[in-house]
C-alpha cells in the first residue's frame, strides 16, 4: 500500500513537471514567435539651438508673415507648395506609406542610395555622451521657458513653447544571434513631426504626418547578436499648427519581433452583427503577412475570451487552412456566434463590457504567431429623430471636444494624466468624445473602451487648403491616403469609436464641387477600411445646399445649429454670419442624424469675475464685456464667449428647440495649449469647462445640472469675497439641477426663482454685496433637492495639501495630483488667494510640473515658486522608476502655516 502511494505521488509529480515543462515550452514558444517590446528607457536627446543640418524630408515654402492671432474660424487658405531639391529625403520616405495605399500601382520606389549615411549622428562610434539623457514619451517644449515677447518665434497659437527646430534621438538595441529569420518592426505611436529613421546608418524610412502611428522594417539593417544604433530625427516647424502640437517622440516605441509570416500590422477586424439578448454574430478578419520568398501553408484560428483579462474561453472559429504566396499579404475571414453576449455601453445605464479575440497562426501544426485583439459587442444605430441608440437605448450625445495634451504634462502622453482627464468629464454627466482633430494615443482609445465613452475619431484639420502657412496642407496630397487608411485600420476594433471623422471644418468646404470631389474621395477610403460606422467632416461654413454637405453619413455642425454671430451682440463682428442651421439641414438630409460637433466656445479664467456682467444670455468678450484685457482674464460668470460662439444657455435652447438634434461635443471639455482666444499673449486657451490644471470652472456645474438631472446638486457663483464692492450691486447666478431655488443673504431671503421656458440658471442681478453668508436651496417639484452656502472668509493663514491618490506605482510613470489651497483662521478656503508657494519634495519621487490654472501665468510648468490662482495650484508628482518608499511633499509660503503630505510610492 505505502509503495502504490509512493508511486501516485511520484506520478502526480512527474505529471506536475512535465505539465510545468510543456507550460514553459509554451510561454518560450509564444515569446519566441512574437514580442512586443517597449523601448522607451534610456535614450539621448538634442535640439539644435541654431541652425540645423540639412538633412530634410522637403524644402519648405519661406514665411513672410508669422502672425497667428487668428480668429479659430478664419477660412483656410492656405494653398503653398516648393519644388523638391536634391537634398530632400522625401523620396526615401515615401515608401513607408506603401502598405496603406490600395493601388500598386501607385505604391513608391525607392530610388538608389542611401542619404545620411555619413551624418555622424547617424552612426554607432558617433559620441553622444553629452547630450540630454531622457525615457519616452518626450515633449521637449513643455519644459519652457515660455515666449512673452511681441512677435514671439512661437506665438499664442501654438502655446509660446519652444516647439520649434530639430532633434535628434539616438538608442542603442541589442538584437541576440537567437533572433536570426525573425521579422523585427520598429513602431512609433506618434512623433512630432517630419519624423525619418536611421538604423546603423541606414535611412529605413519615416513618417511626416505627427499624430499617426507608424511602422518601420528594421530587419534589412540588423546586427544580430550585436548592439544596433538607432537614430531618429525630428523636425517641427513654427507656424505649423493652430494650437499646441507638442515636439518630439511624445508617444511610446515598440519594438516588435516576429516570424516572417504573421499577423500584418493592425491586421484584424472584428465586426459584431446580429445582436439580440440571446446571440451576437462576430466576422473576424486577419489579415496574415508572409515575408518568406516561398509560398506558405498556414492555419489560422481564432478564440474568443469573456474578458480581456483572465477570461474564458467561450467560443473559436475554428482551423482553417490559407495559402499565402511569397511576399504578400492574404485575409483569412470566419464568423462565430457568442452566446448570452455581455453588451459594450456607456455607463452609467450600460456597463463597457470588453472580449478579447486571441488570433493563433500554425504551420505544419507548430504555433508561429499569436495576436490578441480587445473587441465589444454593441449595436449602435443613427436615427434622424431619435439621434444615437446604443442597444437599444437612445443615447443623448453629452460630449466634449478634446486636444491631445496633458496640461501641463505636454503632450507627452501618460496614461494616469488622461485617465484623470477622462475621470473628471465623467463625473460631470460627459459621456462622449470627438478627439480633435487628430488621431489620438491608441492607449486613450483603450481607455474610452474601458469607461465608456463614445468616440468621434478624426484624422484631418486640413487637406489642400491649410490653416497655417507649414501646417500638414504640404504633405496631404503625398499622404493623404496613407494617412486615413491607417488611422482608421489602428483604431477599428475600438467599440468606443461610434464614428470616423475626415475633416474638420477645411477650406475645400468653399471650393463647390472640388471641395466635395476630395469629400467623397476622403469617406470611399474610410469606407474601404470600415464599412459599418459612418463617417462624418465638420462644416462651420457648407450651408445644406452645397455639394460639399451630401458627402458624409452624419451632418456634424460647428457652431451652426445655434447660429454664428447672428444674434444682436454679435452683429458688429467681423467673419462667418450663419442664422441657425438646424432646420434647414433636416429638412435637406430628412435621412440623416445631425449632430453639433462644436458647440459653445464659452470663455472664461476660472474663479475671476467681472463686473458689470451682461444683461442677455449670450456675448462676445471684449473690453469691459467680460474681459479684462490688461489681466488676460475672462469673466466667468460664463455668459461670454468667442466671437463665433455662444454661451451653453444659448446652445441648450436651440437644441431644446430641436429634439431631433443628437447632441452636442462642447468646445471644449478642458483647457488646452495655444489658440488662446481672446488674448494671444496668454498661453492657453479660456474655453474648457475644465482649467488646465484639471479645477472645473463654474461652467462644469451649469452643464452638470442639464447632463446629471437626477444628481441634487445646486451651485452659486461668484465668491463672497468683494471688500471693494460693499455696497455695489454683485449678481449672483444659481446652477441646479432642480426646478427652482431660494437665494439668502445672512439668513434674509431674497426671493425663490423657478427656471423658465428655455432657462438654464436663475439670476438675481440686482444683489448688494455685503461681507457674510450667502445661501441656496433649490427645491425640485416642489421637495427640497440640494443646497450650497458659500461664505465670506478672513485673510488666508494656512496652506492645505489634498492628493487624488496617496499611493503610487514605483514605475516612473504613475502620477499623484496634489492640490494646494489655502484656509482662513475658521479653516474655509480663500477662493481669491493669489499667495506664492514654495514647494519641494523629499524621498525617491520628483515634482514634473505644476499649474495654477491661469492662462496667463507664463512661469514655466516647472518652476517654484508658483502662484495660487483663484486660490488653487496643482503639484504632479511621480516616484523614480524602482524606488519605493514614502514620498513627502512640503509647501510653504510667507506668512501661511506650512503644510506636509506623505504619499506611498510601492
Amino acid at each position: 500500500m505505502m509503495k502504490l502511494s509512493v508511486l501516485r505521488l511520484n506520478y502526480s509529480r512527474m505529471v506536475l513537471i512535465l505539465s510545468c515543462f510543456f507550460l514553459l515550452e509554451g510561454l518560450k514558444a509564444q515569446q519566441k514567435n512574437r514580442e512586443r517590446i517597449n523601448i522607451n528607457e534610456g535614450w539621448q536627446f538634442m535640439r539644435y539651438e541654431g541652425e540645423a543640418d540639412s538633412l530634410i524630408y522637403d524644402e519648405r515654402p519661406q514665411i513672410f508673415d508669422r502672425n497667428d492671432n487668428k480668429v479659430a474660424d478664419t477660412r483656410a487658405t492656405e494653398e503653398r507648395t516648393v519644388t523638391s531639391s536634391g537634398r530632400a529625403l522625401k523620396k526615401w520616405i515615401l515608401p513607408s506609406a506603401n502598405d496603406f495605399i490600395s493601388d500598386p500601382s501607385r505604391h513608391h520606389q525607392r530610388p538608389p542610395g542611401n542619404p545620411g549615411s555619413n551624418f555622424p549622428f547617424v552612426q554607432a562610434g558617433f559620441d553622444d555622451a553629452k547630450w540630454k539623457k531622457i525615457n519616452l514619451p518626450h515633449d521637449w517644449a513643455i519644459a519652457g521657458p515660455f515666449y512673452s515677447e511681441e512677435n514671439a518665434i512661437v506665438g499664442g497659437g501654438m502655446g509660446r513653447l519652444p516647439v520649434q527646430g530639430v532633434a535628434w534621438y539616438r538608442k542603442k538595441i541589442s538584437i541576440p544571434s537567437s533572433d536570426k529569420g525573425r521579422r523585427i518592426f520598429l513602431d512609433i505611436d506618434g512623433a512630432m513631426s517630419y519624423a525619418m529613421v536611421w538604423l546603423n546608418g541606414n535611412l529605413v524610412g519615416g513618417w511626416p504626418y505627427g499624430y499617426n502611428s507608424f511602422r518601420l522594417d528594421l530587419t534589412p539593417y540588423i546586427k544580430y547578436g550585436a548592439a544596433n544604433q538607432l537614430a531618429i530625427r525630428i523636425d517641427n516647424p513654427t507656424n505649423s499648427a493652430r494650437w499646441y502640437p507638442g515636439a518630439g517622440l511624445y508617444r511610446n516605441v515598440w519594438l516588435v519581433k516576429t516570424n516572417p509570416v504573421h499577423v500584418a500590422q493592425w491586421g484584424t477586424f472584428i465586426a459584431t452583427k446580429q445582436i439580440s439578448s440571446a446571440a451576437a454574430t462576430i466576422d473576424i478578419a486577419v489579415q496574415i503577412e508572409n515575408r518568406t520568398g516561398a509560398h506558405e501553408k498556414i492555419e489560422v484560428n481564432t478564440d474568443i475570451f469573456s474578458s480581456v483579462k483572465n477570461g474564458k474561453k467561450i467560443a473559436s472559429t475554428g482551423i482553417s487552412v490559407l495559402t499565402i504566396n511569397a511576399n504578400t499579404k492574404s485575409k483569412a475571414e470566419a464568423s462565430l456566434t457568442v452566446k448570452d453576449p455581455k453588451l459594450w455601453g456607456p455607463p452609467p445605464a450600460q456597463k463597457p463590457n470588453l472580449y478579447l479575440a486571441v488570433t493563433s497562426l500554425y504551420k505544419n501544426g507548430k504555433l508561429i504567431d499569436r495576436y490578441e485583439t480587445p473587441f465589444g459587442i454593441r449595436d449602435v444605430q443613427f436615427d434622424p429623430e431619435k439621434g444615437v441608440i446604443v442597444n437599444g437605448m437612445p443615447m443623448r450625445i453629452q460630449g466634449v471636444n478634446q486636444h491631445h495634451d496633458l496640461g501641463a504634462l505636454g503632450a507627452a502622453f501618460n496614461l494616469r494624466a488622461a485617465e484623470r482627464q477622462l475621470g473628471i468629464l465623467q463625473e460631470l454627466g460627459c459621456n462622449a468624445i470627438r478627439l480633435a482633430h487628430n488621431p489620438p494615443a491608441p492607449e486613450l482609445l483603450d481607455l474610452t473602451d474601458r469607461m465608456g465613452f463614445l468616440v468621434i475619431d478624426e484624422v484631418h484639420d486640413c487637406w489642400e487648403k491649410g490653416k497655417t502657412p507649414l501646417d500638414f496642407h504640404l504633405i496631404f496630397p503625398d499622404w493623404y491616403e496613407a494617412d486615413t487608411r491607417s488611422f482608421v485600420r489602428r483604431d477599428r476594433n475600438h467599440p468606443s469609436i461610434i464614428s470616423w471623422s475626415f475633416g474638420n471644418e477645411v477650406g475645400e468646404q468653399y471650393t463647390d464641387q472640388a471641395g466635395a470631389a476630395w469629400a467623397k474621395k476622403l469617406q470611399d477610403i474610410v469606407k474601404e477600411e470600415d464599412p459599418a460606422r459612418p463617417t462624418t467632416a465638420s462644416m462651420n461654413f457648407a450651408k445644406p445646399d452645397m455639394p460639399f454637405s451630401g458627402n458624409m453619413d452624419i451632418i456634424s455642425l460647428n457652431y451652426q445649429g445655434e447660429g454664428i454671430r447672428d444674434a444682436p451682440a454679435y452683429a458688429h463682428l467681423k467673419g462667418i454670419k450663419t442664422s441657425p442651421l438646424y432646420p434647414a439641414f433636416h429638412e435637406k438630409f430628412p435621412g440623416k442624424l445631425i449632430l453639433s460637433s462644436e458647440t459653445a466656445s464659452a470663455l472664461s479664467s476660472r474663479g475671476t469675475y467681472l463686473f458689470p456682467v451682461v444683461e442677455g444670455n449670450s456675448a462676445p468678450v471684449s473690453e469691459g464685456v467680460g474681459g479684462n484685457g490688461k489681466l488676460q482674464q475672462v469673466s466667468a460668470y460664463e455668459l461670454y464667449t468667442a466671437a463665433f460662439g455662444a454661451s451653453p444657455d444659448k446652445v441648450f435652447a436651440s437644441q431644446d428647440q430641436h429634439p431631433y438634434v443628437a447632441g452636442e461635443f462642447v468646445w471644449s471639455g478642458w483647457d488646452y495649449l495655444g489658440e488662446p482666444t481672446p488674448y494671444y499673449s496668454a498661453r492657453s486657451s479660456y474655453s474648457g469647462i475644465i482649467d488646465l490644471a484639471g479645477f472645473p470652472k463654474d461652467r462644469y456645474y451649469l452643464y452638470q445640472s442639464r447632463w446629471k438631472p437626477e444628481h441634487p446638486m445646486v451651485h452659486i457663483l461668484p465668491h463672497w469675497n468683494w471688500p471693494e464692492r460693499r455696497g455695489q450691486i454683485t449678481p449672483v447666478h444659481v446652477f441646479t439641477s432642480g426646478d427652482e431655488a431660494e437665494l439668502f443673504l445672512n439668513g434674509r431671503s431674497l426671493g425663490k426663482k423657478k427656471k423658465g421656458k428655455y432657462e438654464y440658471r436663475l439670476r438675481w442681478d440686482d444683489i448688494v454685496y455685503q461681507p457674510g453668508e450667502l445661501k441656496v436651496i433649490a427645491y425640485k417639484n416642489g421637495a427640497k433637492w440640494a443646497e450650497e452656502t458659500i461664505r465670506t472668509t478672513g485673510k488666508p493663514v494656512a496652506l492645505q495639501l489634498k492628493a487624488d491618490r496617496s499611493k503610487i506605482a514605483a514605475d516612473g510613470n504613475d502620477l499623484s495630483f496634489i492640490t494646494v489651497s489655502v484656509n482662513d483662521e475658521n479653516g474655509l478656503a480663500v477662493p481669491d488667494a493669489l499667495n506664492e508657494i514654495n514647494l519641494e519634495i523629499e524621498g525617491p519621487g520628483e515634482i514634473i510640473a505644476m499649474d495654477n490654472g491661469d492662462p496667463a501665468d507664463l512661469s514655466p510648468f516647472i518652476s517654484s515658486p508658483k502662484k495660487l490662482y483663484a486660490g488653487l495650484l496643482l503639484v504632479i508628482v511621480k516616484a523614480k522608476t524602482g524606488k519605493t518608499g514614502t514620498l513627502v511633499l512640503k509647501a510653504a509660503s510667507p506668512e501661511l502655516k506650512p503644510a506636509n503630505l506623505v504619499i506611498q510610492s510601492e
